[in-house]
């Protein structure tokens, strides 16, 4: 196993990972059979479910411990007799419905399905439309068979691996100012260009999948094939997804294999009358501090489920691969709720599930099969080794893992007194990685956005945002902030790794929480969206943040920069003053409060000469326009040590530049 020579701290652990392999091939090898590919295995959704053919339709399930499954629809009118499945071999019903005009486009269906006397209405399990009555609130499937197909044009689309994916986090729904939710259309239209003007080149899309509750944040799934109707028809997402690769945007979807949502009407929890259908039992299937079922990954038919979702949303709607949610939930019993992952020791016992690292290293096979340019990212906030890793090489196959850590670290930071950042610390948080492991950097996503939380800049500047964010106004709170604001995010992106992750909106500071609709608001979406006019108002400084995250954007893409590591030129706590170089390029931070030095020394033992090329004090980012663009910075020996060769430079308080050779 390679990874034993890629991390050599590991040789304590090669039984550990012997036995994830073994069970890695073991269950392969069963469910595949000789020669057999993941490509071919994964296809449950072109079996079950409804489908047309030229004779008429057929729809069936897998629903092992059922005594009974009837269909019915809009096209009985709901007679749970009259259209009864039959059981094959394997827990598989099926019924033939004769003639295509058996079932129409838009029909309303469910699923009765009876076990040991009792019987439940159901959302069959593979349906690809979910939609909720507005009368009765109560949710169905509908048959989605449109007469003719999408029209795609993005047949030339593939994803570029040489460019380090710059993600725009977003959430269809609260994209708008509007107080409602937002449409698939609305983005594709009005959001699409927003992003591609800031440089982002990669939407990660939020809550695709069905879910009923909608202020659930998209992670109490109900529904594995549907695409959620909360923001319009698949027709629609698919529109979204099109234009998006038409202007050169990789599409991600945020998937939630970690975990379903409990609900019997809308959901797959106990589809066939028993606990054990998906789930685990008693308290290992169920997760308290998300309310939410835990699916058994040890069960090939879950495993045959969860890929055939994989599959299905890649060529179904084109999507370019995923970002897995709650990866430290799935492979630790415990859920790593509390733990301190500060040995290697902890990443290796019982508490580790290797049938969850199996199931992971099996989808990661499966998306570079079915698209080999496609990207899969990990929310895993432990560190397993070998997570970011090949399969073939002893690891779990994901391309690149959330750097969970930073966004917790600059939460921490926010709470100290200024002249308490820790430097070192700093610049320990944002470099340190496993070996070959590619990390998405980040200074807050929609977790630190959520009420309960506060963004970065709330954190810092507060209620005087709602009275001081006017070009006209003076506060020293919103000064400070504003410095910082754009401070973290360019060391954030530039020193931090292999790809960089902004939540919608907070590149511009918006103000204030998310707070979904909900009963202790009185269903408000007040807070549920998001106020582009803010960062658009010529007399407002969300403007001025908005501007300064677009030029970081673009400088680090047409430098080259993501993923290159930096090199340290100089740490000073006291002075609380960072530097290093990327290539031709020096990066200096002054995160001093009062602090500003005339002459300050850095370090950069070679003969050269640098000129700024871009600084968070500049004008239009804000700033009070302290740094010249003007002068040549040449190298010269240096008085904190002889031997020493580096540029003497004014740098003030609370600022960072950028100087290219």
């Amino acid at each position: 196993m390679n990874i034993l020579e890629i991390d050599p701290f590991l040789k304590s652990y090669e039984h550990d990972l012997e036995l994830r392999m073994n069970n890695y091939d073991k269950t392969k090898k069963v469910l595949l059979g000789e020669g057999g590919s993941l490509k071919d295995f994964a296809n449950g959704h072109n079996f079950f479910g409804f489908h047309c053919t030229d004779d008429g339709w057929y729809y069936r399930e897998w629903a092992p411990a059922a005594d009974g499954l009837f269909l019915i629809g809009d096209f009985n009118n709901w007679n749970r007799k009259t259209h009864p499945l039959e059981k094959k071999e394997g827990g598989v019903w099926e019924i033939f419905l004769p003639g295509k005009d058996a079932l129409q486009h838009e029909s309303r269906v469910k699923v009765y399905v009876k076990r040991a006397g009792r019987g439940r209405d159901r959302i069959p399990l593979y349906i690809k439309k979910v939609i909720q009555d507005p009368c009765t609130h109560d949710f169905c499937g509908q048959i989605w068979e449109p007469a003719e197909k999408f029209p795609w044009t993005d047949g030339d689309f593939c994803v570029d691996k040489s460019q380090p994916p710059l993600i725009y986090e977003v959430h269809v729904g609260m994209a708008q100012e509007k107080e409602a939710i937002g449409t698939y259309l609305e983005f594709a239209g009005k959001i699409l260009p927003r992003i591609k003007e800031l440089g982002y080149n990669t939407v990660q899309i939020m809550a695709v999948m069905q879910h009923p509750y909608y202020a659930s944040f998209g992670y109490h799934v109900s529904n594995y094939f549907a695409a959620s109707s909360w923001f319009g028809t698949p027709e629609e997402l698919k529109h979204f997804i099109n234009k998006a690769h038409n202007m050169g945007i990789t599409v991600l979807m945020d998937i939630v294999h970690s975990h379903a949502a409990k609900n019997f009407a809308e959901g797959i929890n106990e589809f066939d009358g028993t606990a054990h259908q998906f789930f685990h039992t008693y308290g290992r299937g169920y997760h308290r501090a998300w309310d939410s079922k835990l699916f058994n990954y040890g069960k090939h038919e879950v495993i045959h489920f969860l890929l055939s979702s994989i599959k299905f949303w890649l060529e179904e709607y084109h999507f370019d691969g995923f970002r897995f949610d709650g990866v430290t939930s799935m492979i630790y019993r415990d859920h790593g709720i509390g733990s301190a992952f500060d040995h290697y020791k902890k990443y290796f016992s019982l508490n580790t599930d290797i049938e969850a690292l199996t199931y992971l290293q099996l989808a990661n096979e499966l998306i570079k099969e079915v698209r080999p340019d496609a990207i899969s990212i990990a929310e895993e906030v432990s560190g397993m080794p070998g997570i970011c890793l090949p399969v073939a090489d002893g690891g779990i196959g994901f391309d690149y893992r959330l750097a969970m850590g930073m966004p917790d670290f600059w939460v921490s930071t926010m709470k100290l007194n200024d002249y308490d950042w820790d430097m070192q610390r700093l610049w320990h948080e944002l470099t340190t990685s496993r070996p070959l492991e590619k990390r998405i950097a980040y200074a807050e996503s929609h977790d630190q956005a959520l009420v309960g939380d506060k963004t970065l800049i709330f954190w810092m500047a507060d209620k005087e945002m709602y009275w001081h964010m006017n070009k006209s106004s003076q506060n020293l709170l919103i000064d400070r902030a504003i410095a910082l604001h754009k401070m973290v995010r360019l060391i954030t992106i530039s020193l931090g790794a292999e790809g960089y992750l902004n939540f919608m909106g907070n590149e511009f500071g918006h103000p204030e929480w998310i707070d979904f609709p909900r009963v202790g608001n009185g269903w408000s979406f007040k807070h549920c969206r998001r106020l582009w006019s803010l960062a658009d108002s010529p007399f407002l400084r969300y403007g001025d943040l908005k501007k300064f995250d677009q030029a970081m954007i673009h400088l680090m893409t047409e430098q080259g920069l993501m993923g290159v590591r930096a090199k340290q030129l100089w740490l000073d706590q006291k002075k609380k003053v960072i530097a290093y170089k990327k290539k031709d390029l020096i990066f200096i931070y002054n995160f001093h409060p009062t602090e500003s030095y005339p002459d300050l020394e850095i370090p950069v033992h070679e003969e050269a000469s640098f000129k700024v090329i871009m600084d968070t004090d500049e004008q239009r980012f804000g700033g009070f326009g302290r740094i010249s663009h003007e002068i040549f910075y040449k190298t010269c020996p240096l008085t904190m040590k002889q031997e020493y060769t580096g540029i003497k430079i004014y740098l003030p308080s609370r600022t960072a530049m950028v100087l290219k050779e």
